[in-house]
């Protein structure tokens, strides 16, 4: 590119080793070299007002950081209020699952089943609430609970306080700063207990940035796989230069609290083994994987025409987080409406080849 682009990414969580690729990206200047001036947005800016796919809805940040449920909950809004762009992911973070459902040990909830009467801390998403709930009823439970939505940032904070029974968080982050302060968790594996959960974290676009701006995007995912490959391979190198890195990219509206480097050394080696397929190639996603989610979210009922709303209209398709979990979603929306290829591309990313 013979001018430089300025790019966005808005990430979903405040920087962590999810993270990396970009922050070495940029460290390393391969961004700089491919063209392009790349600003990484934490939600710790504005305390979470706006979410990463609003960033990219509004033409703030060329990319953000999602899980796949955001790129369906987009492609399936239909006539809700708040329509959305149907939002395209371009590459999965990391290969495989490594968030779960947690409860401090301490608490004596040792399953799902025994989150029937709790409060869970809920980051207030359209399917969240009934996939816990799912989960819930796949190990016996009636999936009857609490879902509590604390600030955005604070969640992980509430279930250490005891102000929250269970909540939904990375192992290779939480689980690893939990670990570190000697704070035993209980995990519940989606996949543990039946549920097909889809890729998490996911770097997505809008539609119209792969259309109007391919090359951009190929040349951002090219730099960006190059430095996930680099941390999978070097991942105590990579640990360094994420802590330097995270401090430099925000000087100006510096972290809630920095990073714990021993947290960062632990996650990074951890993630090392997740960043890759089993080729070596980073952001690679498998039909498969999302199809097998989809149809999950199909067959078991929560595919369905209404959405979340923190102030729910009569006579809209807007409803509670309760009503939600109630059973107050409107009609169904047909498996066939849903076109899983539309929510994902590999096409981007770099030729092996090449």
């Amino acid at each position: 590119m013979s001018t430089t682009v300025q790019v966005g990414v808005a990430l979903d969580w405040t920087p962590n080793t999810n993270h990396a690729g970009f922050y070495i990206a940029k460290q390393k200047g391969w961004y700089a070299d491919a063209g392009l001036d790349v600003e990484i947005v934490s939600p710790h800016v504005d305390n979470y007002k706006a979410t990463p796919a609003s960033r990219v809805a509004d033409g703030s940040c060329m990319f953000c950081v999602t899980p796949s449920e955001s790129v369906i909950s987009a492609h399936t809004w239909g006539d809700a209020p708040g329509a959305k762009p149907k939002l395209v992911a371009i590459a999965t973070l990391l290969q495989d699952s490594t968030s779960a459902v947690v409860t401090l040990a301490s608490s004596g909830i040792s399953r799902p089943a025994q989150l029937d009467g709790k409060t869970y801390a809920s980051y207030g998403a359209r399917f969240e609430g009934r996939i816990v709930q799912q989960l819930i009823r796949n190990d016996g439970g009636t999936g009857d609970f609490k879902e509590s939505t604390p600030p955005m940032l604070s969640i992980w904070d509430t279930l250490l306080k005891g102000e929250a029974d269970a909540t939904w968080v990375f192992l290779g982050w939480e689980g690893i700063e939990a670990k570190q302060r000697g704070v035993e968790l209980n995990a519940f594996g989606l996949e543990q207990y039946k549920v097909p959960y889809g890729y998490s974290p996911l770097l997505v676009t809008h539609p119209d940035t792969i259309r109007d701006q391919p090359d951009v995007v190929r040349a951002f995912l090219s730099a960006t796989a190059r430095a996930y490959e680099w941390a999978a391979a070097h991942p105590a190198e990579a640990a360094e230069m994420l802590l330097e890195a995270v401090v430099l990219e925000h000087q100006q509206t510096p972290l809630p609290k920095p990073l714990d480097p021993d947290v960062v050394r632990e996650s990074q080696a951890y993630l090392s083994s997740h960043f890759l397929d089993a080729s070596g190639r980073w952001g690679r996603m498998q039909p498969a994987v999302w199809s097998s989610f989809v149809d999950w979210l199909s067959d078991s009922g929560l595919l369905t025409r209404k959405v979340q709303s923190r102030h729910p209209q009569p006579g809209t398709l807007t409803t509670s987080l309760d009503g939600l979990r109630a059973g107050d979603v409107g009609e169904r929306v047909p498996r066939e409406e849903v076109d899983v290829a539309a929510m994902f591309t590999n096409d981007l990313l770099p030729d092996p080849a090449a």
